[in-house]
């Protein structure tokens, strides 16, 4: 028995030892291999970032209590004034001394300083910022100095199992370099943003205080700028996100240009093209934006696009879902157009999708609501989708908008809230702000007024005398 376990053995040695010697360094240069010499050139163009700011901090309401305040005086008052400081990193993107980070970083900060892996140090000036990418740009005098930057490598050239290493300065222990994989890419839902998501995923190890900092590739160019990390108890887990080089690149170039950031605006909704729905309409495979919704006279609209129409491709780059539809147009500029390519009830087209910011139709009209009526008080607007942007509202919205809602007057007493859609008086549709305050007043004695909020209609029934 012995030596038939011995003659096993044997065998199982000798079919490993084939493999066993490919793993096994053949010469000293395989031992002595090292991204080093990589981390050299690309590390001095990451940056760490120092945020301050001020935040009011509520303190027990007991201490509002006139017997402790005779005691303690202001000591332990309300919404007394709090420093708070963040920490991240950033990339400097040209030798001028523009540098990209996390919008979350620099949110509401006072004081910004930005820390060369040299040590030295610059005070900041925020550029841009915006928070649906969760992007911001600051710029530093660099005082003549050309500081080392990194060049940006297209978006379409990552490829999942790409090498890839993170830069930035986790939980403030100084800068840090890990080493990793693109395990994912495209990969959206991953925040609460309502901006575009298409995110590059990888297992290099990123934590608090890398964000802002630099996904790089093996030829030294940047890959993202890492955001977020997928984990439960603050640490990685193996699980990271960057936002990818073509949308960084697009913010800092609208930094550049001194305009700010203004995004094309489609005027369309879509959703995800599932097995089912493709086999409903003929098409033999999912994958693309089924159109769903046009807005009235919007680009997408105007280019000829249809409801059920479903979006393959823009500018020859597939997409798959919505958010990769809205991350591929962020990334091109205004004024020009983007080739779509479209299945429509079978047959392939391309269609030209002009680019241009959301428009500002019907004009706001922002007016206060003074007449006797159960709108008194109220201040509201007219509903366009640039003003429903900036609302943080569904641009997809048309009609009135109460804005603000005053203490103590008529409309104060009734169900109504900032973000009420007013739809119809009495069954009379309401068009706009003008007149709208006489077209409430000629109710003589009962008013039932329809308003949209979010996805329902609610009704308010209101007497003259109540």
């Amino acid at each position: 028995m012995r030596g038939l376990l011995i003659f096993i053995l044997a065998m199982l040695l000798g079919n490993l030892s084939p493999v066993l010697a490919q793993t096994v360094p053949q010469d000293r240069s395989a031992l002595t291999s090292s991204f080093a010499p990589l981390v050299e050139r690309v590390a001095p163009a990451v940056v760490n970032i120092y945020a301050k700011r001020m935040v009011r901090q509520r303190t027990n309401p007991l201490f509002d209590d006139p017997f402790f305040g005779r005691f303690f005086g202001d000591m332990f008052r309300r919404d007394r004034p709090q420093e708070e400081r963040s920490l991240g990193s950033g990339v400097i993107m040209d030798a001028s001394g523009l540098v990209v980070t996390n919008h979350h970083v620099v949110a509401d900060a006072e004081d910004i300083t930005v820390v060369l892996s040299n040590r030295r140090e610059y005070d900041a000036r925020l550029v841009l910022s915006d928070e649906d990418t969760d992007l911001a740009v600051l710029a530093i005098d660099a005082e003549g100095r050309d500081l080392p930057f990194l060049q940006v490598r297209g978006s379409d050239t990552v490829r999942v199992g790409d090498i890839v290493l993170a830069i930035g300065n986790p939980f403030g222990v100084g800068q840090t370099v890990t080493s990793g994989i693109i395990s994912g890419l495209s990969r959206s839902r991953v925040t609460d943003s309502g901006g575009p998501q298409s995110f590059i995923q990888t297992d290099a190890a990123i934590n608090p205080g890398n964000s802002g900092g630099a996904l790089v590739g093996v030829d030294g160019r940047l890959v993202g700028v890492n955001t977020a990390i997928f984990s439960k108890s603050g640490g990685s887990h193996g699980i990271g996100f960057a936002i990818p080089a073509d949308l960084v690149a697009a913010v800092v170039q609208a930094a550049r240009s001194g305009k700010g950031l203004v995004r094309a605006w489609v005027g369309m909704e879509g959703q995800d093209l599932t097995a089912d729905l493709a086999t409903g309409i003929g098409r033999e495979r999912p994958g693309g934006v089924l159109v769903t919704q046009l807005f009235p006279g919007g680009a997408a609209d105007r280019a000829g696009l249809q409801q059920g129409d479903v979006v393959l491709a823009v500018d020859g780059r597939d997409v798959r879902d919505p958010a990769e539809m809205q991350f591929r147009i962020a990334t091109l500029p205004i004024g020009g157009m983007a080739q779509l390519s479209v299945w429509r009830r079978g047959v392939l087209r391309s269609v030209e999708l002009p680019l241009e910011p959301a428009p500002e139709t019907p004009p706001r009209a922002v007016v206060d609501l003074n007449a006797s009526h159960p709108l008194q008080g109220a201040k509201v607007g007219n509903l366009s989708p640039a003003f429903a942007l900036e609302l943080d509202v569904d641009p997809m919205r048309q009609g009135v908008i109460i804005l603000a809602i005053r203490r103590g007057t008529p409309v104060s007493r009734f169900d109504f809230r900032p973000g009420d859609i007013l739809r119809r008086v009495n069954g009379r549709d309401v068009t706009g702000t003008a007149g709208l305050d006489r077209m409430l007043s000629d109710e003589p004695e009962q008013w039932v007024i329809e308003v949209q909020r979010g996805d329902r209609t609610h009704r308010v029934r209101a007497r003259r005398n109540s």
